[in-house]
């Protein structure tokens, strides 16, 4: 329609309706990102009641999130394709700070995962996924560009209970959720990556996942705020537990 008016009208008439258009493009603009951004702050609330479940229920043992070095929580991961299909989501990762990873836990930095077969392993069209690395040098991996678990990192199904202290050693453990069921899982074949636009959008400046995670100056917002202070009580509350014991 605007074309029609523009191909009609008078020289004057078109340059006022050209810059009466590009006024409504630039105010569109923040309103996309606004949106975007929002989209993103919904994406951290629901890894938050996501990592929450698996924590509350044990499903995620003490012992274990106390040795892991970075947790990375995908909510609602979709399945796609036929046959064996796969996977794909993103969600945010969180570290602990320091150079042994024993600190408190980091602004969380948006990721991004697919190519697993998660969904059809649980039974499930979306799957809630926890993983928990627990090698600094696949968190280098991870926060450098795209790691493939079982070729750049080896991944085991989490354990959990009684199961957790005779668990196979391996660089991530995870776990998954759908239909209400929690359950470890194989995420053999999945790939993980930062996703840098959404980074940008929750934070600005254009901070790469590592400062974000490994460093100081990137505040959370609101919702990541939750994140780490989930995480704090429960290794806090772990810490405390701990030396409370009898050596």
């Amino acid at each position: 329609m605007l074309k029609f008016y523009l191909a009609n009208a008078t020289r004057p008439r078109r340059i006022a309706l050209g810059v009466f258009a590009a006024a409504i493009t630039l105010c569109a603009v923040p309103r996309m990102q606004a949106a975007d951004k929002q989209s993103d702050e919904e994406t951290l609330q629901k890894a938050n009641l996501v990592l929450s479940g698996m924590l509350a229920g044990d499903t995620i043992p003490a012992d274990v999130l106390a040795r892991t070095k970075c947790v990375v929580v995908v909510p609602g991961m979709k399945k796609f394709g036929v046959g064996i299909g796969g996977s794909g989501g993103r969600g945010p990762m969180l570290c602990r700070e320091g150079d042994d990873f024993k600190g408190k836990w980091s602004t969380p930095a948006m990721m991004t995962i697919g190519g697993a077969s998660i969904g059809v392993q649980l039974g499930g069209s979306s799957t809630d996924l926890v993983l928990l690395v627990m090698e600094k040098k696949v968190v280098n991996q991870i926060l450098s560009g795209k790691t493939k678990m079982g070729t750049d990192a080896t991944a085991a199904a989490g354990p959990s209970g009684a199961t957790a202290g005779g668990a196979a050693d391996a660089d991530v453990y995870s776990y998954g959720r759908a239909k209400g069921m929690f359950a470890g899982v194989s995420i053999s074949g999945a790939t993980v990556s930062p996703d840098n636009d959404a980074n940008n959008r929750l934070y600005t400046d254009n901070p790469d996942a590592s400062s974000i995670v490994r460093g100081t100056s990137v505040k959370p917002t609101p919702a990541g705020q939750k994140l780490v202070t989930l995480l704090d009580n429960k290794t806090a509350a772990k810490a405390k537990s701990s030396a409370g014991k009898p050596k």
